[in-house]
């Protein structure tokens, strides 16, 4: 399970100043130490991060994952399993300032709480514009699209294909992402 330690006023300098800090996230002040991953959430991760990669290979958005920071305001920063930034404005010498264009996050039993409910909201308020929830226990993608202010949410089972909606022609086919 994650821990969130008992303030609620932690901030990017304060991270800063911490040892092993890319364990750590901060959502809206708290601190919570992330879990390790498991072998099958590596493998989806990684599957995830070939496909992403090959089809945006030579082009202007930018794929990073794991430990990659992003600063979604002073008051919360994370580490999502995958980020696609395609403003590179938003970058500087530590990862992302602002909302990437598109976060994954794999679930584990650490932190599934924190990223169905807590990151959910945060990515919501920074405008992000496409969030995947992938279950790795159900093998289901649950896709977030950002319209008008708000999520909609469409669910993906193994033997779908996903379109990825901030980028138009990448298609991601489950059976390849959940192979065994």
């Amino acid at each position: 399970m994650s821990l969130a330690l008992e303030r609620n006023d932690y901030t990017y300098e304060d991270w800063l100043e911490m040892d092993n800090n890319e364990r750590i996230e901060i959502l809206d002040g708290t601190l919570y130490m992330k879990g390790e991953p498991s072998r099958r959430h590596q493998k989806i991760s990684t599957n995830l991060i070939v496909e992403l990669g090959t089809f945006l290979k030579g082009k202007k958005c930018e794929l990073y994952h794991d430990q990659f920071l992003v600063r979604l305001n002073k008051k919360t920063i994370v580490h999502p399993d995958i980020s696609v930034i395609c403003d590179e404005n938003k970058f500087d010498d530590r990862g992302c300032v602002g909302a990437p264009d598109l976060i994954v996050e794999i679930l584990s039993p650490s932190n599934a709480g924190n990223d169905i409910f807590k990151k959910y909201n945060q990515y919501l308020i920074a405008g992000v514009k496409e969030y995947w929830i992938v279950d790795p226990q159900k093998s289901v993608v649950t896709v977030y699209i950002l319209q008008d202010g708000d999520y909609e949410f469409t669910v993906y089972r193994k033997k779908d294909v996903i379109p990825v909606n901030v980028l138009p022609g990448c298609e991601i086919d489950l059976s390849v992402i959940f192979a065994k």
